[in-house]
């Protein structure tokens, strides 16, 4: 039996999320019936739980089977899978490589159309919000967020899950009408990304104050936080392993990291 290592893209949108629920359609169902053929059937795992709506540019799939023609069988995914989904790369991983509990470190942006009018071009993959937002402000919104913290008040509670997180960076920019958020850590819990953003946002329209977000981290309390910000604006864009070194865009200033 053979460990596989399948990088992977995917355009969320018309997915209940990646893992597998019955009678919705999902990255996972899609992924593990296009493999069947080749592997008889396989339990798939993966790096980066991305929730319905989500999208993914670097997202690492692991299974294990008997041995692949691997070329034969990106040729085949791809084929059954596009346009939504883009098998990258399948390569032989060593024993043990699980994409998930293997995984040191993970990247997502959020991205934002700053524009009171739409773009149709940018209407998946963007969260379109007309009101002006003050970047800079953001910016010292998430700072604070560098380093350990229970994220507990910018997450939804799993039983017997914790929810604290190693943060390596946090970062807004605006380039025209997009604003872009970037973010590293070590891990991230359901829908930490996306709250996040939330607060952000509200900090950007003038409506909450930066110095208040360690005060709202502290807290540990849910309902302090501004809510979740959309899904189709979010992306998983890397995940790594071992001492694979997580790629920081480089708009991202060393200060932030």
């Amino acid at each position: 039996m053979v460990t596989y290592r399948l990088d992977i893209a995917y355009d969320g949108s018309r997915f209940y999320g990646y893992a597998k629920q019955p009678n919705v359609r999902t990255v996972q169902g899609e992924l593990e019936a296009a493999l069947s053929p080749h592997t008889g059937g396989v339990e798939t795992y993966v790096g980066g739980r991305t929730d319905k709506g989500v999208h993914a540019s670097g997202q690492v799939v692991s299974f294990t089977c008997d041995k692949l023609d691997v070329a034969q069988v990106l040729r085949s995914l791809n084929s059954l899978l596009a346009p939504e989904i883009a098998a990258r790369r399948l390569t032989e991983a060593p024993d043990g490589f699980h994409a998930r509990f293997s995984a040191t470190g993970r990247a997502y942006r959020y991205r934002i159309n700053n524009s009171v009018v739409h773009d149709p071009f940018l209407a998946a993959t963007t969260w379109t919000l007309g009101e002006h937002l003050d970047v800079d402000a953001m910016n010292d919104a998430v700072r604070p967020l560098v380093g350990e913290h229970d994220f507990a008040a910018f997450c939804r509670k799993q039983e017997g899950r914790s929810t604290e997180r190693v943060v390596f960076w946090t970062r807004w920019r605006r380039s025209t009408d997009v604003v872009e958020f970037s973010i590293g850590a070590s891990g991230f819990c359901h829908q930490l990304v996306r709250s996040i953003v939330g607060l952000s946002v509200e900090v950007g329209r003038g409506r909450v104050s930066a110095e208040a977000v360690p005060h709202i981290v502290s807290s540990e309390h849910r309902h302090r936080s501004a809510g979740a910000a959309p899904p189709h604006g979010l992306t998983l864009v890397a995940v790594v392993y071992g001492a694979e070194l997580l790629p920081r865009p480089s708009w991202v200033p060393a200060e932030h990291s």
